[in-house]
């Protein structure tokens, strides 16, 4: 039994050597003869755009190109999308690529991988451009922590002044974009510039695969830092012609605490200096046609909210019941209904299906925990999701008002949610319209037996009464 499991081992090991081989001789076919990183810190979301230029300098075909991360961002990783570029000025266009997280053996220090699959395959002594994008939150971290309600928010980033990559890179540089030209301090590796609101790294040129030189920016950032630690948007629908929505928020300010006595006097004579760093409104994105809107919390309706609508869009703007420091927090319901043919559609094969947005709302947000449910109307059957990025599903059964058998109930969950997730999704489903006449008959024989109780009950008075 020994002699088995020894000779197993051996034989893993030696398959992970030779994956290990494999790996090293892909990443020396392929080099990145140009690299371009602009890093958009004026938002509490870190918007990263990376342009590669990569070279085919092997042997053979490549299909695909390796990102890679440090563990400390994977953490943080909300979103990574990749497109490759075709054409040229005026004629360039963009394709989508499909990205998928990848493990590889031997990884240095931890490091993470998503591989970016090319439309074609990248043949000897070619070269092709890529756009990444990848978005990392809550990877701002307030210094100091704790702030009065008079002082300015200053945060640090950490980074590295070179792209981290399993490629070797011929020439590189790095653009970080600050909300103001107040920079306290940062981390010098020549040749560095910093001009205005922007801070230049490079370029820098021939650095072997998986260079890295830590970095650390301090800098101001009075943008709201609008968390919600938890959202529930619940999608009720109805075949009598409405869609309501009911959503649930949990709000938070993730920025520098706030210490000290608050002062509303202060707050409202000196807004350019007191409290810059809060927040008093928030704006909802809904989509058009909206109507029975409402805004309230546990104590009842929040009168100062201002819906603006026309044919192609509707803004709801809202204002808590006090402003939000940091480390504050608020809960608060939205709802609104929707007219249902304008996101209720029948596919060729005969089935139903909601085509709805994803994600949140509120702009400039970041959604620690988001969970969809759409309820299907009683009587549907097989439902199905599609939804352009992983999620976890699974049903449940909800009952309402005259309800026998209960609604079908899909539940969509997903972790660290930003605007750039509401995207489009579909709920599909079988649906028997002979079910629609359910709640009027119901209906129908409630009254009817009514009718006929107080018949019954008539006939016994008047015969007691003779």
């Amino acid at each position: 039994m020994e002699a088995m499991l020894r000779i197993r081992a051996a034989l893993l090991l030696s398959a992970l050597a030779l994956l290990s081989l494999l790996v090293r001789s892909y990443s020396q076919e392929i080099q990145i003869s140009n690299a371009e990183r602009r890093i958009d810190l004026t938002s509490h979301i870190v918007k990263v755009f990376l342009t590669l230029k990569v070279e085919n300098v092997g042997t053979s075909p490549a299909s695909e190109i390796l990102l890679a991360f440090p563990p400390s961002q994977v953490d943080h990783l909300a979103l990574v999308k990749a497109a490759a570029t075709v054409g040229k000025r005026k004629k360039k266009s963009y394709l989508a690529l499909d990205v998928i997280p990848t493990e590889l053996p031997d990884a240095p220090n931890g490091t993470k991988y998503f591989s970016i699959s090319l439309l074609n395959p990248l043949s000897t002594g070619e070269t092709a451009t890529l756009e990444v994008l990848y978005i990392l939150t809550h990877s701002l971290e307030p210094f100091p922590a704790e702030i009065s309600q008079s002082e300015s928010q200053l945060v640090y980033y950490r980074d590295s002044a070179l792209i981290l990559s399993p490629y070797h890179i011929k020439k590189q540089i790095t653009f970080f974009k600050t909300p103001s030209s107040k920079l306290e301090s940062f981390t010098r590796v020549e040749p560095t510039n910093h001009a205005g609101a922007e801070l230049k790294y490079g370029p820098y040129e021939n650095y072997p695969p998986y260079s890295f030189l830590p970095i650390i920016l301090h800098f101001e950032n009075n943008n709201p830092f609008a968390i919600v630690e938890e959202l529930v948007r619940e999608v009720e629908i109805s075949h009598w012609g409405n869609l309501q929505i009911t959503e649930s928020y949990r709000l938070a300010h993730a920025g520098a605490r706030h210490k000290g006595m608050f002062s509303r006097v202060e707050y409202q004579s000196r807004p350019s200096i007191s409290g810059v760093s809060s927040f008093k409104h928030l704006l909802a994105r809904l989509p058009p046609r909206v109507h029975s809107v409402y805004y309230r919390d546990e104590i009842g309706n929040i009168s100062s909210s201002h819906l603006r609508t026309d044919p192609w869009k509707s803004e709801l703007e809202i204002e808590p019941r006090y402003p939000l420091f940091g480390g504050w927090k608020a809960t608060f319901v939205i709802g609104y209904g929707l007219p249902l043919e304008d996101f209720l559609f029948e596919s060729p094969d005969g089935r139903r299906y909601l085509n709805f947005s994803f994600g949140c709302p509120l702009v400039e947000t970041v959604v620690n925990k988001l969970t969809v449910k759409v309820a299907l109307p009683e009587g549907a059957k097989d439902p199905s999701a599609v939804i352009p990025f992983p999620v976890e599903q699974h049903l449940e059964t909800k009952y309402s008002y005259l309800d026998i058998v209960g609604r079908t109930v899909v539940v969509l969950e997903k972790n660290n949610v930003v605007p750039e997730h509401n995207s489009p999704f579909q709920v599909y489903y079988n649906f028997n319209p002979i079910f629609m006449l359910a709640e009027p008959l119901m209906l129908t024989s409630v009254f009817f037996l009514l009718f006929i109780a107080c018949l019954a009950y008539l006939h016994v008075d008047l015969s007691l009464r003779k």
